[in-house]
């Protein structure tokens, strides 16, 4: 099955589940290619749906068998559905018609460039911003694929550039990323998660080396040296690959990427690598967006490298990369500024592992020292609460208040045991005492966020679940204050 035949320039492709945000991004990028493009989806509006509209891309807004008549070239479907239960699925199944899931049809894109495929249990979304940002500043023809909504992509996840390279997020979940034909792997980090599918650290370890085993002869490994994880998947293909370049990245590393400062200044990161000359400035909380933005230094130098048979930092280059930087302004739901009302600054996230848990509020901390900070975290999954339940209690420690919920399920999960959201917040409330709450709902907690709340605080929500509409509840509570100059 050549998945690529559909890709051609007046071929006819069907997405099912078209409004999800990797779905969008890739039935856009097929668009542009002179591809035609048309899905479906639920009547749920999402930010995507200006997005077709705007691309003028048909779509349905429910799943009818009759939509499918047998005249797509392809078809193409989200793995949030089956074929026991698509009705569109099983329709283009019987009819015998091509299909494929999103990741088989991501991979046998990136099959058409000289791709660049960006991973890690955290850190791969902002990296791939990052990257596509630099690449965007330097002018090199690329496509890129981010797995959230990009601020400098014109609030979209793509950015189409050129035919020349590819560089896409991709998805360690059931091993997704197996699909993908990368040239180079940037590697953020390996840790445990997932636990519904990895049981274990070293199965999703073992997934992440498979993975990386994919690299052709004389291909990249960028990694994260200060990641324990990522490390030992990078000193692993060292022993087995003398033909990969193996590249470092961070605080601990050497060569060019190795970060020798890191501080604040004036709510930006100011920081200075090895290889590149002079201070960079981001305007980005976290010493994590250093890490990222020396990923994506790295990734980008690499493909300079590819392109012009060398990389040199000229002054045009380097003003070019700064400019690239200071303008970042990061993605949708990552440290995403949501607005200020009241003298009250309301933050998004989407971090729901402990380490990213972490080092974004120890972020948000240093960016904002004279500010209290309140955050309202949904942790994302029994099995992952469960079993980094310790994590989780102790990852919330530079905030002066949390507000906990009920763990946010999965339907992909089956949990028997007897973790829920409560169990955290004691474990948490042992650690940080009076200054943790719990409701079981997030928007129940609007009462006890107005009492704690006061000008100059951040209020910031946090997790993979729906605990975000807190945040936007409150900041439109505060501007009607501010409105009514209260």
């Amino acid at each position: 099955m050549d998945i690529r035949k559909g890709f051609a320039a007046g071929k006819r492709v069907y997405f099912i589940g078209i409004k999800g945000t990797g779905m969008c991004a890739l039935a856009e990028l097929l668009h542009n290619r002179g591809v035609s493009v048309s899905g479906s989806d639920t009547g749920e509006v999402f930010y995507t749906d200006a997005i077709l509209k705007e691309l003028g891309i048909p779509f349905y807004e429910s799943f009818e068998a009759s939509h499918i008549d047998g005249s797509a070239d392809l078809v193409i479907y989200s793995a949030a559905y089956s074929f026991d239960t698509n009705p569109e699925m099983a329709e283009a199944q019987r009819r015998n018609l091509l299909i494929c899931k999103y990741t088989d049809a991501l991979g046998a894109y990136s099959g058409l460039f000289d791709s660049s495929g960006i991973a890690g249990v955290h850190g791969k979304t902002t990296t791939t911003a990052l990257a596509g940002t630099l690449i965007r500043g330097l002018g090199l023809p690329a496509q890129v694929l981010a797995g959230s909504a990009v601020s400098g992509f014109g609030g979209r996840s793509t950015l189409n550039l050129g035919d020349a390279y590819f560089v896409a997020e991709t998805c360690e979940y059931r091993r997704h990323f197996l699909s993908f034909r990368p040239k180079r792997i940037l590697l953020t980090s390996v840790e445990s998660d997932h636990q519904d599918y990895y049981p274990d650290y070293p199965s999703i370890r073992d997934a992440f080396l498979e993975y990386c085993r994919l690299l052709p002869g004389s291909g990249e490994l960028i990694y994260c040296a200060d990641n324990p994880g990522a490390s030992e998947v990078a000193s692993v293909l060292k022993t087995e690959r003398q033909d990969l370049q193996l590249t470092p990245y961070g605080f601990s590393a050497p060569g060019d990427w190795g970060i020798e400062s890191c501080s604040v200044k004036d709510e930006h990161i100011v920081m200075a690598l090895r290889g590149f000359p002079g201070e960079l400035r981001i305007p980005v909380p976290g010493r994590h967006t250093a890490l990222n933005a020396a990923a994506a230094l790295a990734l980008v130098s690499s493909l300079l490298r590819k392109e012009y048979g060398c990389c040199r930092w000229d002054s045009e280059r380097q003003e070019k990369v700064r400019k690239a930087l200071e303008e970042f302004r990061g993605s949708r739901r990552r440290s995403e500024i949501l607005g200020e009302a009241w003298g009250i600054l309301f933050i998004d996230d989407y971090g729901h592992h402990p380490t990213a848990v972490k080092t974004t509020l120890e972020g948000l901390r240093e960016f904002y020292p004279q500010r209290r900070l309140i955050v309202s975290f949904m942790s994302h999954t029994y099995s992952r609460t469960a079993s980094l339940l310790d994590e989780f209690a102790s990852s919330f420690t530079a905030a002066d208040y949390v507000l906990l919920h009920k763990i946010y399920s999965s339907a992909r999960e089956v949990y028997h045991g007897g973790v829920t959201g409560k169990t955290l917040y004691e474990k948490t409330k042992a650690i940080m005492g009076e200054g943790v709450f719990y409701t079981e709902e997030p928007e129940d907690a609007c009462g006890i966020a107005e009492k704690l709340l006061a000008p100059g605080d951040v209020f910031v929500t946090m997790g993979a679940g729906d605990n975000w509409k807190l945040g936007r509840r409150l900041l439109s509570l505060y501007k009607a204050k501010e409105g009514a100059g209260q």
